[in-house]
């Protein structure tokens, strides 16, 4: 009995044609998933993050950048990297992370040009405070660099790709130098959101409430500590919704936007902190401009 074995071989072919299809279509995945953090976070630049490889340790390597500890994650490729914020005041160059048990790993820091804002207040002590407002912000502060400079050991931030706290147009970015009446302050230290008064803000990643106040600058202020020195804080709010020491879900609402605080009108100031360092937040949403 003859058996026409060409359809069954073009058959096969044609199987072996579309699995060979597929593991190229697998193998692009996983390289286009390779060093995912590290291709969205990596802007290395005064107020800036730069994203550090340090290998494929079985555990997590303890890094730190100018005496502060660093956070350190493992990357889509199973590599650890580390996510380092840059202050703003960071000079240009060749800098160095410290890698507990292992040699210092040196990564460069660009440059970037911030623009000029310039503001009129119509309360001048928003402009120059009298001595007493000063005492109030020296206190203010004090508290304020507490949180930004807390490490809490062990937490995993749920997500580095941050949620907007809020849906609405960009207004004020990270970075301005700042003129109030006139007189230069310090520069945007975060992200303006121009957004009614009363527009819930939700928490961009989970984490812990950690600071509830009422500051002379920022109002009525709210930080949510999300691990590993990664610290959002929110200011200018019309109502708070949690307290100091509440654990906050992903999207869950910690206030409402107002102009509370040294505000022009309603918007919410989102500041992201890294390891101490104020960088810009559109880094995290994706709506950085690279330079």
């Amino acid at each position: 009995m003859h058996v026409n074995r060409r359809p069954l071989r073009a058959r096969l072919a044609r199987l072996a044609g579309q699995l060979a299809l597929l593991a190229a279509a697998c193998a692009g995945a996983v390289a286009h998933a390779q060093g995912y953090i590290s291709r969205k976070l990596d802007v290395p630049v005064p107020g800036g993050v730069a994203v550090v490889a340090l290998g494929a340790a079985s555990q997590a390597p303890q890094a730190s950048y100018d005496g502060r500890r660093v956070m350190v994650i493992r990357d889509s490729d199973g590599q650890w990297i580390a996510v380092v914020g840059i202050a703003l005041g960071t000079s240009p160059g060749s800098h160095t992370l410290q890698v507990q048990g292992a040699a210092p790993v040196s990564f460069q820091v660009g440059t970037k040009e911030y623009a000029a804002q310039h503001i009129k207040l119509k309360n001048r002590r928003q402009v120059t405070p009298n001595p007493d407002d000063l005492k109030r912000i020296e206190r203010e502060l004090d508290e304020q660099l507490a949180a930004y400079r807390a490490f809490r050991e062990g937490v995993t931030p749920s997500n580095v790709m941050l949620d907007r706290p809020v849906d609405g147009r960009l207004s004020s970015p990270f970075g301005l130098r700042r003129f109030f009446n006139g007189q230069e302050r310090n520069p945007h230290s975060g992200l303006d959101f121009a957004v009614p008064a009363g527009t819930p803000i939700k928490a961009p990643a989970a984490g812990r409430v950690v600071v509830v106040g009422n500051f002379f600058f920022n109002g009525n202020t709210v930080f949510v500590d999300h691990g590993q020195g990664f610290i959002s804080m929110f200011c200018h709010l019309s109502a708070v919704d949690v307290k100091v020491g509440d654990e906050v879900a992903r999207g869950a609402v910690v206030g409402k936007v107002g102009s509370t605080g040294r505000a022009t009108g309603p918007h919410l100031h989102w500041n992201v902190s890294l390891n101490d360092a104020r960088v810009d937040p559109a880094i995290f949403i994706g709506a950085v401009t690279r330079p």
